[in-house]
C-alpha cells in the first residue's frame, strides 16, 4: 500500500512517485494504467438518483466527478421531473465539453408495483434496483448515492470491472469494517451478505452479467433473473427490512456471494469509520478515496469534517488552482474539527486528495 503523503501539499508537491509508494502500490498503479492503456477511449458511465432536495447535493457530486477523472464520463441522472430544468441549467454550464455528457432520465418503477417501490426507505431510492433493466445499452455502470465525494479519478474505481473474475457482477464496500458497532450482524432479521453486509451508496455493475444471471434464492428451487427475483424478494421481506433496496441486495448477495467483488473500505468511508474511533485501516494508510456523507452530515454540524470537505468541494470554480482554492482551505477548516472523533483523523480526508491533486498537475505538465 502507499506510504503516507505529507498533509502538506505544497511541501511535497514535486515527489516522485518512486518516493511515495512501495512496491504494491507501483504494482498497483500500473495494474490501473495498462488498464486505461487497454480501453483508451471507454466512456466512463455513472448514475446517481435525485429526488426531494438533492439538487444541490447531486450537482456536488458531479463536479467531485469531474474534477479529477481522466477519461470521459457519462451522467445517467434519474430524477423527479420537477427538477430536469434545474439540473440542464446547471449541467448546461459546466466546461470540459465533450468530456462529459449527461442524460436526464425520470423515475419510474414496473407499472404493476410502482406504489410499493416508491414508498420503499426512502423516496425513489429503490430505483437503483431497475438500473440494469432500465439502461439497456450500458454494459457497465458505477451507481453512487447523492452524498458521494471522489477524492481520486472515477477511472480508479472504473478499472475495478478488469479484476472481476469470471462470476462477479457487481462490487460493493462492506457497510462496516468493526463487528462490535455493526449494524447488520446485531439487528438484521433478514439475510445479508458476509460478517457486517454491504453498503450500496457505491456499486460498481457489469450490466450485461447482471442481465444474463440466473439467481440463487430461497423462494423458489429454480433460479431467476434480475427482473424476476425483485418483486418476490420485496413480498416476502418487505416486514423485515429496514434499510430498502440496500436489504434486497444484501439478500441476494447472501445467497450468491461468488457474484460479489468487495472493495476496501476508502471506497466508500462514511461516519461510521471514525464517529466511534478510526476503524477504516486503509484510510489511515492511503487516505480517503471516495467520501460518503450519509445521514445528512454534509448539512449540519454533528461531523464537521465531512462538512468541510462538501462546501470545499461545491464552493471551487472550475479552472481555479487548486491548492490554493481548495486544498489549502479546506486543510485550514480541517484543522478546526480536532475536538470531534472524525477531525482527530483529519489527515485521512486530505491525504488522497493531496495526492490527486499532485497527479492532475503532473499530467496536465506532460500534455503541454
Amino acid at each position: 500500500r502507499c506510504k503516507n503523503l505529507s498533509v502538506s501539499f505544497w511541501n511535497s508537491y514535486w515527489m516522485l512517485p518512486s518516493d511515495v509508494c512501495g512496491m504494491n502500490c507501483f504494482w498497483e498503479a500500473a495494474f490501473r494504467y495498462d488498464y486505461m492503456k487497454t480501453h483508451p477511449s471507454e466512456k466512463m458511465h455513472l448514475a446517481v438518483v435525485a429526488c426531494g432536495e438533492r439538487l444541490e447535493e447531486t450537482v456536488t457530486m458531479l463536479r467531485s466527478a469531474i474534477i479529477f477523472s481522466i477519461k470521459p464520463l457519462h451522467f445517467h441522472i434519474f430524477a423527479e421531473d420537477q427538477l430536469h430544468e434545474s439540473f440542464r441549467d446547471i449541467l448546461d454550464e459546466f466546461p470540459y465539453e465533450g468530456k462529459v455528457n449527461y442524460t436526464l432520465y425520470p423515475i419510474t418503477f414496473p407499472s404493476e408495483s410502482a406504489a410499493e417501490w416508491k414508498k420503499l426507505f426512502k423516496p425513489c431510492a429503490s430505483q437503483r434496483l431497475f438500473l440494469p433493466l432500465i439502461l439497456k445499452n450500458v454494459d457497465s455502470l458505477l451507481y453512487v448515492d447523492t452524498d458521494i465525494l471522489f477524492l481520486r479519478p472515477v477511472d480508479d474505481i472504473w478499472s475495478f470491472l478488469g479484476k472481476f473474475n469470471s462470476t462477479q457482477i457487481a462490487a460493493m464496500a462492506p457497510e462496516h469494517e468493526e463487528p462490535r458497532i455493526g449494524w447488520y450482524n446485531r439487528f438484521a432479521r433478514h439475510p445479508y451478505y458476509g460478517v457486517t453486509g454491504i453498503n450500496s451508496g457505491v456499486m460498481l455493475m457489469n450490466m450485461t452479467r447482471i442481465r444474463r444471471k440466473y439467481f440463487k434464492n430461497d423462494m423458489t428451487p429454480v433460479r431467476l433473473q434480475w427482473g424476476e427475483i425483485l418483486m418476490p424478494l420485496l413480498k416476502k421481506y418487505k416486514l423485515n427490512i429496514t434499510w430498502g433496496d440496500q436489504d434486497l441486495l444484501n439478500i441476494m448477495f447472501f445467497h450468491n456471494p461468488e457474484s460479489l467483488y468487495v472493495f476496501p473500505c476508502q471506497w466508500n468511508y462514511r461516519p461510521d469509520h471514525c464517529i466511534y474511533g478510526s476503524n477504516c485501516k486503509a484510510a489511515e494508510e492511503e487516505g480517503i478515496f471516495i467520501l460518503h456523507g450519509n445521514r445528512g452530515v454534509y448539512h449540519d454540524d454533528k461531523q464537521p469534517t465531512f462538512r468541510a470537505v462538501y462546501e470545499a468541494i461545491k464552493n471551487y470554480s472550475f479552472g481555479d488552482d487548486l491548492v490554493h482554492s481548495l486544498l489549502q482551505p479546506l486543510e485550514q477548516e480541517l484543522q478546526k474539527t480536532t475536538h470531534t472523533y472524525c477531525g482527530r483523523v483529519y489527515t485521512v480526508f486530505i491525504k488522497q486528495l493531496t495526492k490527486s491533486i499532485r497527479d492532475l498537475y503532473a499530467r496536465r505538465s506532460k500534455g503541454r
